[in-house]
């Protein structure tokens, strides 16, 4: 994984976001009824060949316990969800439309006004006591999250499903070598920079990998700071307020001062900090089968991220709806039961899946903690004070230019007031 993939949960690229917003709202489809048919049961994910494998497990799970439905999971090999989302948008507007699909924060509210999607209020009330149940093993704040940002009109679409938030990775051997204490969660922005610049002078290794994500190397700076790069509502951009030049300030100063590599390029995070060159990088759950693939688990340490204001991370979390044009819609519901079940979740986080699972015993359980470094729990913990990830409807452009904006502090292109207050006035016109 190199910088520039850092961001797991990364929205609709520069190019064909329009295209997508044009093509779901061409392909509502008609409701194809509830009943179960002869056909089979199709799924489409976002996964890389290494993560399908996870995924492959978990499905044959699923069909030991349910033999009569047949499923046909597609896991779509890509690496962020902008693609996942273009490419998907093409094959729905082709007439190619699954029964159920993952969707992450950053689309759910642009597929749910596009009319694709079946409601799933009439399920959650018939299985009322399954829902209840794990609505009370789930931080109350996904709850709410998920029906403030995951609908217009009112209706459920989705069930909160695993998320990842932000928390810093670290070198423990790093911190050891150069005589630096070992972050707590308590640590300020001040704790940080100190940590980098001893970790520097006494070893050579960078102390940080800055970077121009929006959800994994923006957002956790803006959050610390008290800002955000939107209101609450996502309806007003926020990205030139004082706070957000200093957090942009702060960042271009790691790079100008040598603590962190320059951005662009293929420097690997995760690479480097298992090999002793790297302090720290941010990260959520994602990072973890690299880490395990360079024996590294034991090497690192998760703790939340460092601090300026308060304690802040974005987060942003899957559903799974189902497709209104679906002909196998109780089969769906039955899929979808089994992938928030105590048993399907904890088998998906002993597997090692890359994101945190919605439940908070099997956050908290051996299933999800074995073979991960210390710290782990913290990524749980973090949906305390966690943020959604802003992601109004036109997320291509917007996204586009956050990044663009941060970029160009950290090449040191602008300064941290211009480039920001460029950004505002593009994001602005797309609000």
């Amino acid at each position: 994984m190199n910088q520039s993939q850092l961001s797991r949960r990364r929205f609709l690229q520069a190019t064909g976001g329009t295209a997508l917003a044009a093509a779901l709202a061409g392909c509502g489809g008609s409701d194809g009824g509830g009943g179960s048919s002869t056909k089979e049961l199709s799924f489409v994910y976002m996964g890389t060949a290494e993560q399908q494998a996870t995924w492959n497990k978990l499905f044959a799970k699923f069909s030991e316990k349910h033999p009569e439905i047949k499923l046909k999971a597609e896991g779509i090999p890509l690496s962020n969800w902008g693609d996942f989302f273009n490419k998907l948008s093409t094959r729905l507007a082709g007439g190619q439309v699954p029964d159920v699909i993952q969707v992450a924060t950053e689309g759910q509210r642009l597929f749910a006004s596009k009319g694709l999607l079946a409601p799933l209020d009439d399920y959650i009330a018939k299985d009322k006591s399954t829902i209840d149940e794990y609505y009370a093993d789930m931080d109350p704040n996904l709850i709410e999250w998920n029906k403030k940002y995951s609908s217009t009109d009112g209706k459920t679409y989705y069930l909160p499903g695993e998320f990842n938030t932000m928390c810093m990775w670290y070198s423990k051997d790093l911190f050891a070598k150069a005589g630096v204490p070992e972050p707590t969660a308590k640590w300020t922005w001040d704790d940080f920079r100190h940590a980098c610049e001893q970790i520097k002078a006494k070893t050579g290794a960078f102390g940080y990998a800055a970077g121009p994500e929006y959800f994994a190397a923006i957002m956790p700076w803006l959050l610390t700071n008290g800002t955000s790069s939107f209101s609450d509502d996502w309806s007003k951009p926020t990205y030139n307020d004082a706070k957000a030049i200093e957090a942009a300030e702060f960042n271009r100063a790691l790079v100008a001062d040598k603590l962190s590599p320059p951005p662009g390029g293929t420097f690997d995070a995760t690479t480097a900090a298992a090999q002793g060159k790297l302090a720290m990088f941010g990260g959520g759950r994602w990072p973890i089968i690299s880490i395990r693939n360079l024996k590294a688990t034991a090497k690192m340490g998760i703790v939340p991220w460092p601090t300026k204001v308060e304690q802040g991370s974005p987060v942003g979390w899957n559903g799974y709806p189902i497709m209104k044009a679906s002909k196998k819609k109780d089969d769906a519901w039955t899929f979808i039961k089994f992938l928030i079940s105590t048993e399907g979740s904890s088998f998906f986080a002993q597997l090692g899946g890359t994101i945190v699972p919605a439940r908070k015993s099997i956050a908290n359980s051996e299933s999800f903690l074995t073979d991960a470094p210390k710290g782990t729990e913290y990524l749980y913990q973090a949906l305390s004070y966690a943020t959604p990830i802003p992601s109004p409807d036109k997320g291509a452009a917007v996204q586009k230019a956050v990044e663009d904006g941060w970029k160009q502090v950290l090449t040191g292109n602008a300064s941290p007031a211009d480039a920001l207050g460029k950004a505002q006035t593009a994001l602005e016109g797309l609000v």
